[in-house]
């Protein structure tokens, strides 16, 4: 299961990867962000996420119940408009081809770093709480499904 997770987590930043041509179109009917803001944002989030799961204590991790995350994971889903990109994830004004280049770069050598560390890794997110490695993975699949959904959907237009 794992092992499919980070493949899904692979195929999804060559997703990001093939999206970076097209950072400068903008659909306000969708979204009052760029495509470019959303890539930038989705790989900040992507390696924060990353780096913090690396460098947890496994043995602090306690397991919890979680309303909102017994309901959307198994969805795969993150609902649009309902929470804003804390401030450390947001993108700068001007968001450059080889800045979204690097931290995809960054992200292929988290995915790589994210398959060897112990399954009670964790990451404390703020609304779903404290993710074991599992659901760390999951919600990066989560969140970055989300963001191409967008990113889609302006293309769309």
């Amino acid at each position: 299961m794992e092992q499919r997770r980070i493949e899904i987590l692979n195929t999804l930043l060559s997703e990001i990867e093939g999206h970076i041509p097209n950072k400068d179109l903008k659909n306000k009917a969708v979204s009052s962000s760029d495509i470019g803001w959303q890539l930038d944002h989705s790989l900040k989030v992507f390696n924060a996420v990353s780096a913090w799961t690396e460098n947890s204590k496994p043995e602090d991790y306690k397991r919890s119940f979680n309303f909102w995350r017994l309901i959307l994971f198994p969805l795969c889903y993150i609902p649009r408009g309902k929470a804003k990109a804390p401030k450390i994830v947001r993108p700068p004004e001007i968001i450059k081809q080889e800045d979204l280049a690097n931290q995809l770069q960054t992200a292929r050598t988290h995915i790589i770093k994210l398959k060897t560390l112990p399954k009670k890794a964790y990451f404390k997110h703020f609304i779903f709480g404290m993710l074991s490695k599992k659901q760390t993975l999951r919600f990066l699949e989560m969140h970055t499904k989300h963001h191409l959904k967008i990113i889609n959907d302006i293309l769309k237009q």
